[in-house]
Formats: structure tokens, sequence, C-alpha cells
């Protein structure tokens, strides 16, 4: 308890699924936040039901304005701003060949533009109030590829690109930005009907650790990056993905004989 006694987060994409996790758990460390979503009455009820140290935002990632009026309102009600979520994100799947471009624009203004936007309205708050820290959620997607998501890879991809670039920017100003790379967390966007025919039974026990990751899973390593606990970390990419990306169990696989 208390890891983040103190500070003040504000957490994009916020009304359900892993930003709800990082609010709720922010909060129960100590922290006050303020949770952002264009999903207002179930943001606002989030919210509510997180207690006095929670407040909701309307926010569209990709508008500036909107950036800025949530970060006032972090502001506002709490003082100051130190640690800055970027957890807002979508997914559309297609082949490179055939799918629509505006679905490729879609997820790029929200994963991508969504991601610069929060932290250019973040980093003056953060150098005024001494410092802070940026977690940018990317994913195993922005660490290898996947067939039928160049649009959603590329997003990420790009986040940790801007992760690396916004920690050299700021560090000199007690600003750290790290990434953060789920892999298969069992929520609202996993369920989608772009996955209706995945067998993500098959999936999950192909992997070390054979499951699939829950938000609170993701909330935990957010939780570190916001906290003290990660002073020295910067520019760097957290995995949380059960071995995802280390290899997959073959099925059927057997024990070596011993010799």
């Amino acid at each position: 308890m208390g890891r983040v006694d103190g500070k003040v987060a504000l957490v994009s994409g916020a009304a359900r699924g892993m930003g709800a996790a990082h609010a709720r758990l922010l909060v129960a460390e100590g922290a006050s936040v303020v949770l952002g979503d264009v999903l207002d009455d179930e943001g606002a009820t989030t919210a509510a039901g997180i207690g006095d140290r929670a407040r909701y935002a309307h926010l569209d990632v990709r508008s500036i304005e909107d950036w800025r009026r949530a970060v006032a309102t972090a502001v506002d009600a709490f003082g100051k701003l130190d640690v800055l979520v970027n957890n807002a994100g979508i997914i559309r799947v297609g082949s490179i060949e055939e799918q629509p471009v505006e679905d490729v624009t879609a997820v790029w203004d929200v994963n991508q533009l969504g991601v610069y936007l929060g932290m250019k309205a973040a980093i003056p708050a953060m150098r005024a109030s001494g410092g802070g820290s940026i977690i940018n959620i990317s994913s195993t997607g922005g660490l290898r590829g996947s067939p039928f998501m160049a649009a959603y890879a590329a997003s990420k991809w790009a986040v940790r690109g801007m992760t690396k670039v916004a920690a050299l920017e700021v560090g000199h100003d007690g600003i750290r930005v790290n990434s953060v790379h789920p892999g298969f967390i069992d929520t609202d966007l996993t369920r989608a009907p772009e996955f209706a025919g995945v067998d993500k039974a098959a999936f999950t026990a192909a992997l070390p650790v054979p499951r699939h990751g829950v938000p609170d899973d993701i909330a935990r390593m957010v939780l570190f990056l916001a906290s003290d606990d990660s002073a020295y970390c910067t520019g760097a990419e957290f995995v949380v993905d059960g071995g995802q990306t280390c290899g997959t169990v073959p099925p059927g696989r057997t024990e070596p004989t011993a010799r």
C-alpha cells in the first residue's frame, strides 16, 4: 500500500478494461486519478465507484483541446500532474491488400496521434511539478509482426519509437517515459467481432504461462512505472505477455529422457 502516495495521474481510455484497472490500482496505492474517455456514462460511473480521489473528464485522444482540458482537470482538482498513462487504443483487422484506408487512419489517429498529443499536453504540467512518469501502452504488436494487423502494428511500433524520443527529450526535466507491451489480455477490445474466429484457448495453451492475461496484470506494471521504484527506468520496453514473445510451447511436447 502507498506506493504512489500523493501522486496525481491521468489515464486515457479509463472507462473500462485495462484503463479502469490502472485507475483503481493507482488510487488504492495512494494516488489521485483523472479518468479520461469518450464513453462518458461509463467513465463517470467508474470514477464515482473509485471514490473521492477520482474524477472523470471527457477525452477524445485525437483532440489536443480535450487533452489540455483533461490535464487542467488534474491540476485544478488535485494541484499537479505526476503520471500520464496513455492507454486508449483501438484495433482494426485486415490484410494490407484489402483493408480500407479509413480503418488504417482511424487506428493511427487513436493509437499513435493520441499518444503523441497526450505527451504534448502533459509534459508542461509535469515539468512545472518537478518531473513525472509517462507510461505509453504499446503491445507485443509493437515488438513483432502479426498477419492482418499492419495498421495496429504500425501504430504500436510508433508508440515504442516515440517513447524513446520523448525519454531523450525530457529526461533532464525529471520526466521518465517508458512503454508497456501487453500480450493477449482479456478485455472488451480482444472480444471484438474481429476476433470471433480466433481459437483463443489454443493460443493461450501454447504460451509458457498458459492463460490469457487480465487487466490487473498490466495495472501492476503501470503501478511500478508510476512509482519511485522505477526511478532509474526510462526509454525502455516492459513486456507483460505470458512469454508470448519468447516463443510458444509445441503441442504434444514430451519431456526429454533423463540421462
